[in-house]
């Protein structure tokens, strides 16, 4: 397998186009002194590239006066969805460096798709090895994000208790993109709390303010799917997703997700110290990058030849 070299020195990273991430880039050194446990490729640590990238980042966008916020976050989409315990793998990071605070959580990566007779970009569920920004590719772009608003919306009604029907409003929160990840907002790419409704029916309740015209609401069951896969966005335990959402709130910062085209290009030709994590890189071979240009006339040729079928109302629920 290969690994990844540890450097010690943190170097000077491009701010729009960054290069594949060396140890060299990469240095512990003149990172906090608090930090230094928490860098690495163990458990719940981040490792150096990814670190130096999300620094980077943040200090450039502090400096253009866009991140009002004193923490900030990194995603290392190379790392396992699970850790050798068998919990969700710690894999996205809200670091505050003015208050020394370092919190390492699961996030989901994008599922990507299969095209039947065209294209296969499907993501296992514990290793990415497919990346891509292409609208409707459902795949995670690696690079450089800031947070924007939050919005919830509401996905129907579930059962919190015998005889307790409750909302579900889930909070999401925009990502806004340059370079690789500049179509962020149209791909409508952001993070949100890892739950949803399976099994969806449709009950008469005019009192509710989420009733359609008819006087129907949606009911369905909760499932929560942290340390799953996402449609493409980065999905977060509802505990975490609660913390991320307050601490956004009015004060945007930035997002480093690893990797970027470059760095995916680098570990697929073999070149020396290009960084990826070694469990999933003996476990996915070679990752692979699927460019916007390249994609998207296969998924539109897909939907051309598989147009959805015409929508039809949800089923009546059951009596209860």
């Amino acid at each position: 397998m290969r690994r990844a070299r540890m450097g010690a020195a943190l170097g000077l990273l491009g701010a729009l186009a960054m290069p594949p991430a060396r140890a060299e880039d990469t240095p512990v050194g003149q990172a906090p002194d608090w930090l230094a446990p928490h860098i690495g490729e163990g458990a719940g640590q981040i490792a150096p590239p990814v670190l130096a990238r999300a620094r980077a980042l943040y200090r450039r966008k502090v400096a253009e006066g866009v991140a009002h916020n004193p923490c900030y976050f990194a995603m290392d989409a190379t790392r396992p969805n699970t850790e050798e315990d068998g919990e969700p793998g710690r894999r996205f990071y809200m670091i505050c460096e003015a208050a020394r605070t370092f919190q390492a959580m699961p996030a989901g990566h994008g599922a990507g798709r299969r095209l039947e007779g065209l294209a296969d970009f499907a993501n296992g569920r514990e290793c990415a090895r497919h990346f891509g920004n292409a609208q409707d590719s459902e795949l995670t772009a690696g690079g450089a994000y800031v947070t924007a608003e939050t919005k919830a919306s509401f996905k129907g009604y579930y059962q919190a208790a015998p005889g307790q029907d409750v909302p579900l409003l889930r909070p999401f929160v925009q990502f806004e993109g340059e370079g690789e990840t500049a179509n962020a907002r149209q791909r409508a790419i952001g993070g949100h709390a890892a739950v949803t409704l399976k099994g969806l029916c449709r009950r008469p309740d005019r009192r509710s303010p989420y009733a359609d015209a008819d006087g129907y609401v949606i009911q369905g069951t909760l499932v929560d799917y942290t340390g799953g896969r996402s449609n493409g966005c980065t999905s977060w335990s509802p505990a975490d997703a609660a913390v991320i959402g307050a601490a956004v709130k009015d004060a945007p910062t930035t997002l480093y997700i690893y990797p970027e085209a470059a760095d995916i290009a680098a570990v697929a030709h073999g070149e020396a110290g290009a960084y990826w994590n070694a469990a999933c890189l003996h476990t996915i071979g070679s990752p692979v990058y699927w460019p916007q240009a390249a994609l998207a006339p296969l998924i539109a040729q897909y939907r051309r030849d598989h147009p959805p079928p015409p929508p039809r109302p949800l089923p009546l629920c059951a009596a209860r």
